[in-house]
């Protein structure tokens, strides 16, 4: 006989109050992903590095015209996610969003690194970010040496995606001037 378990969702409140209070440890690397808190992968040599280019990149190039939010907590409240992107730019406030997580209306762009977390991101984050309206996501693939863009979000998923890979180049949406050399991104 099959035994059913019952699964308690948390609201982001809540999981917002569990970090406040000490429940969760502000060192361990868990996300809220509808509903429910899940464990992060670890973060690999390469990994790292790409996101450590990336952001030096966005900060020396898009200076105070954004604020470069690297392995930082966005909401997605319309899913019951808080997730931690690999790095987000976000649009300029002079609070630097002390009083507030990001939004989808305040994300640019969100870059999601992947080496071991590939399928993770493909098909459980990417899907949410699409259904809460962030504009744009790339997927930086290690492993594969691709960033794929992905914009126009809809339904659940972009209907506008795109492969780079070395030779090619990629730019943000929100800064159409700022293209990046694939090779550059990935070193």
């Amino acid at each position: 006989m099959a035994v059913e378990l019952r699964r308690r969702r948390f609201t982001v409140e809540e999981y917002q109050r569990m970090a406040e209070t000490g429940i969760l440890d502000e060192d361990e690397r868990v996300e809220l992903i509808e509903g429910e808190i899940v464990e992060m992968t670890p973060i690999g040599r390469l990994h790292a590095s790409v996101v450590a280019r990336l952001t030096a990149v966005f900060v020396t190039r898009l200076g105070e015209r954004v604020v470069v939010w690297p392995q930082n907590s966005v909401v997605l409240r319309a899913r019951h996610s808080q997730l931690q992107p690999d790095l987000s730019l976000l649009r300029a406030r002079g609070d630097f969003y002390r009083t507030a997580t990001p939004e989808p209306g305040d994300i640019l762009l969100v870059v999601e690194v992947m080496d071991s977390s590939v399928a993770r991101d493909r098909r459980v984050k990417l899907p949410i970010y699409a259904r809460d309206g962030v504009a744009e996501v790339w997927l930086v693939d290690v492993n594969a040496e691709t960033v794929e863009t992905c914009r126009r979000p809809g339904r659940g998923s972009y209907r506008d995606r795109r492969i780079a890979r070395r030779g090619e180049s990629v730019a943000p949406l929100a800064f159409p001037d700022l293209e990046l050399a694939v090779a550059a991104i990935l070193g």
